[in-house]
């Protein structure tokens, strides 16, 4: 997941699949989630493709600000995160004091030089 600075909150499909091509770099149709908060933090839209077409799905918080995930910072014009912190960050809770124990991942794949 790609978790990206504020874009016009009037942006639709179209628009965010472009940002996300231009700002990222990849491909919007790859189905990762492409996260984006407004300048305020108390608006976030995610955006995914299904194999079938494009979703959004938005979410308005009456109270309080969603918390940038560990190690972001507000200048960061996008960081990736895992599913979990996506939860914990729609959840409300915020993630400065935590810490994520080590856990086995897979090497990566070489790269091609």
């Amino acid at each position: 997941m790609r978790l990206c600075g504020p874009p016009h909150n009037r942006k639709s499909f179209d628009g965010l699949s472009s940002l996300v091509h231009a700002t990222f770099g990849q491909d919007p149709l790859s189905g990762h989630l492409f996260v984006f908060l407004n300048r305020r933090r108390t608006q976030v839209r995610v955006l995914f493709f299904d194999r079938t077409g494009y979703c959004i799905v938005s979410k308005r918080l009456e109270a309080g600000t969603f918390s940038l995930a560990r190690g972001a910072t507000v200048g960061d014009e996008h960081i990736t995160v895992d599913a979990g912190e996506l939860a914990l960050m729609l959840e409300g809770i915020d993630l400065a004091g935590t810490r994520q124990r080590k856990r086995w991942r897979p090497d990566p794949p070489p790269t091609d030089a």
